[in-house]
């Protein structure tokens, strides 16, 4: 599968690292539609479509991870979005965590091979790597309705960490009733998939005391 040709015919120009990306990412799905033939992964993995759901749609917000020391991915999967963000922000650490022992494995497989000193592969559910690894930013690709992630993450986030969410285009009833949980909760950006494919929204989750001084 060419997996290359179309990584770079639809990922944006300004992403940094942008060779490293084709290079890696066509590795990375390369290895899911090998997995795939003994384990449910994923049920996109032709290349038009595997290309911008799962690459372009985890790396097209990437500007809000700019700068950050360390992230934790909750429920990555088969490495979503937390394997494209870490190649094109070496700077930045990385867990991904997965409570499915083998997914955990595929992934930590495709973090050696794809050589990516930043990334650290928890087998264990998200909640429980807070303290250990002390996140700035929680990230979360379709894993969970918005009111069972802030049930899992309340400690987290009065610790002072900060979830972005990959959410739809329709998030609205959601912020809405993150307004029980007393927190603050906005919409960072919005983004078109390429070819048609969707629109999707990250949106931004912090405690009401930080989200204070934010807006301050």
């Amino acid at each position: 599968m060419q997996f290359e040709e179309e990584l770079a015919r639809v990922l944006p120009l300004d992403i940094p690292h942008r060779h490293r990306l084709v290079e890696k990412a066509a590795q990375h799905l390369r290895l899911i539609c090998s997995a795939n033939e003994y384990m449910n992964l994923t049920r996109i993995t032709n290349p038009h479509d595997a290309v911008i759901k799962h690459v372009y749609d985890s790396v097209a917000p990437w500007k809000h991870f700019l700068g950050v020391r360390r992230v934790l991915d909750a429920g990555t999967g088969a490495g979503f979005p937390g394997v494209p963000l870490a190649v094109i922000l070496p700077e930045t650490r990385f867990t991904l965590a997965e409570s499915i022992q083998k997914k955990a494995r595929f992934v930590d497989s495709v973090v050696e091979s794809l050589e990516l000193a930043n990334v650290h592969v928890a087998a264990d559910r998200a909640e429980a790597r807070i303290a250990p690894e002390s996140p700035e930013i929680i990230t979360a690709r379709a894993v969970a309705p918005l009111h069972r992630i802030l049930e899992l993450f309340a400690k987290a986030l009065r610790r002072g960490s900060q979830l972005l969410l990959y959410k739809g285009p329709d998030v609205e009833a959601e912020l809405h009733e993150a307004q029980h949980h007393k927190v603050v909760a906005e919409i960072l950006c919005r983004y078109d998939l390429p070819d048609g494919m969707g629109s999707r929204t990250l949106v931004r989750i912090q405690s009401q005391e930080r989200g204070a001084r934010t807006a301050s």
